[in-house]
């Protein structure tokens, strides 16, 4: 993995993009005065003072005095995990008093749109909990998800898996799509037009998903047009091969 890779990874994980590039160069370094830092991520020092501050606020940076300079030093990236649990439990301490507020308006909205990889998330996440012990059906002849997602795919398996969803996956020949343990794929041929949408069928929703530079998606939720859809795919899933 390079060291653009490692600064998208961080930037999802919530650093911004000064903070990734400041907080890489001093895990390369091993700890340095401000300037040298500043040279190195080839930013001014207001920049990378800002970002420095941030960095030690979050708890991944800290410094030490020495003849009247600060010498910074990245904390170990192991501690990213712990911040991300402490995210975790604080909202898990809210989660009760936010349910007993939360009035979903059922059947009055009953398509949703997202945009971006946090977008994307939602939409996933969604799946992984309205179809619990379910089944979810994907239609997908270009196998974008593993490529544009592959920090988040690992957790949507072991999310697949934990809650028992049965995966049906009609997917192009050539593709790898890492599937989980509860799905079964069956192939379009590789001759088979390829295209950047994919289609999830669960519970009573439809995902429609637009693998584009800046992905789009829809959530329809209706009975007849989920049903609509699986009849669909069933006559897909006859007309394709292990």
């Amino acid at each position: 993995m390079g060291y653009e890779e490692l600064k998208v990874a961080l930037e999802k994980y919530g650093l911004s993009h000064n903070e990734s590039k400041v907080y890489i160069t001093l895990l390369q370094l091993g700890s340095a005065m401000a300037g040298k830092i500043a040279k190195e991520v080839q930013m001014d020092r207001t920049s990378c003072y800002d970002a420095l501050k941030k960095l030690i606020k979050k708890g991944l940076v800290s410094y030490v005095v020495e003849a009247n300079r600060k010498l910074f030093k990245a904390v170990s990236p192991e501690r990213l995990l712990g911040i991300l649990k402490e995210k975790e439990d604080e909202i898990l301490e809210v989660m009760p008093k936010l349910k007993e507020i939360y009035k979903p308006e059922k059947g009055k909205y009953n398509v949703t749109m997202y945009r971006g990889y946090k977008g994307m998330k939602s939409v996933f996440e969604d799946i992984l909990e309205e179809a619990k012990g379910k089944e979810n059906l994907v239609i997908d002849s270009s196998g974008m998800f593993a490529e544009k997602m592959p920090y988040y795919l690992p957790h949507f398996i072991k999310g697949l898996e934990k809650n028992r969803i049965k995966v049906r996956h009609i997917v192009r020949k050539d593709k790898d799509i890492h599937p989980s343990k509860t799905t079964t794929v069956r192939y379009f041929p590789k001759t088979s037009k390829e295209t950047v949408i994919t289609t999830n069928i669960y519970d009573d929703k439809v995902a429609i998903i637009l693998w584009t530079d800046v992905p789009e998606a829809i959530i329809i939720e209706n009975k007849a047009a989920a049903e609509s859809y699986r009849d669909y795919f069933e006559i897909l899933w006859k007309h394709t091969r292990e």
